[in-house]
């Protein structure tokens, strides 16, 4: 369950709490501004940065619930303040949670859509780091019986159909695919669609050095570019990672995911801060 949801639950059942949100965040803090942590009389849900100004924060919190006078708005020098090494500086809300709203609350922006395909244990290990990140995922599989049986969080859109590679027409450009199904067939249909479309940001493909090398063949023989085949990445995972886990090429393979997502966020705002063309200006 998501901050969100759970929230909106103890706003349901009347638990008293507190929501505790970085309203400013200046240099080097430990999280962004539109954090939020649920503060109750025992329970604490979410984060914003933990150490010293966490326990400052729930302890400000719960003065609160006790309805002790505290400021709604504190703001904290990181260093001069706190003695944390950041030398930074955050400003945190302090609202009791019926008057903050959570319906309304603005779902963080995702930080890449993924299409999973395979349900398998790489691919339920991969989901559950997933579900804890803000993300689009559309979990596919032909095999209903191999999703498990409790459900995914919002964020993650099972999907159970055949043929599953008809999925990837449907997926947004620049989107990032997992390919980790039952089937080596399955996997090359698979990943013939999505090197067909050729406008993934990411494509990777479960196997060995000797399955990248017998696939390339193939799709060689199809006529796929060079160019094109060269950004399929097989095997998966971060490279000096070992070990053939689930969970182990789990935490692999999402740290490559987040990696590539940020070498594209860098990407993304260094464009933004470049001066317009004197040009196209005029």
């Amino acid at each position: 369950m998501n901050l969100q949801a759970a929230a909106l639950c103890w706003l349901a059942e009347g638990r008293p709490a507190v929501v505790v949100e970085v309203g400013a965040a200046q240099g080097s803090v430990p999280r962004e501004a539109g954090t939020r942590m649920l503060v109750g009389v025992r329970d604490v849900l979410g984060t914003i940065g933990g150490g010293h100004l966490e326990l400052k924060a729930i302890a400000s919190a719960r003065q609160m619930l006790q309805g002790q006078p505290v400021p709604a708005v504190q703001h904290f020098p990181l260093g001069p303040a706190l003695g944390q090494c950041c030398g930074g500086a955050v400003t945190l809300r302090f609202t009791p949670i019926e008057h903050s709203r959570p319906a309304e609350w603005a779902a963080p922006a995702p930080r890449f859509t993924l299409q999973l395909y395979g349900a398998g244990h790489v691919g339920r290990a991969i989901l559950k780091l997933l579900e804890g990140i803000a993300c689009r995922v559309q979990w596919i599989d032909e095999r209903e019986d191999q999703f498990p049986a409790a459900p995914s969080a919002a964020h993650v859109e099972r999907l159970c159909v055949e043929p599953v590679e008809a999925e990837v027409a449907l997926a947004p450009p620049g989107a990032f695919y997992l390919v980790l199904t039952h089937s080596h067939e399955l996997d090359l249909a698979i990943t013939g669609a999505i090197l067909k479309r050729g406008d993934f940001g990411f494509l990777g493909l479960i196997g060995s050095k000797t399955k990248r090398h017998r696939f390339r063949h193939r799709f060689e023989a199809r006529g796929i570019p060079a160019a094109t085949l060269d950004r399929m990445t097989c095997p998966i995972g971060l490279p000096g990672i070992t070990g053939k886990e689930p969970e182990v090429i789990a935490i692999s393979v999402v740290a490559q995911l987040l990696a590539l997502d940020g070498a594209a966020g860098k990407k993304r705002s260094a464009v933004k801060s470049e001066p317009a063309d004197e040009e196209a200006e005029a």
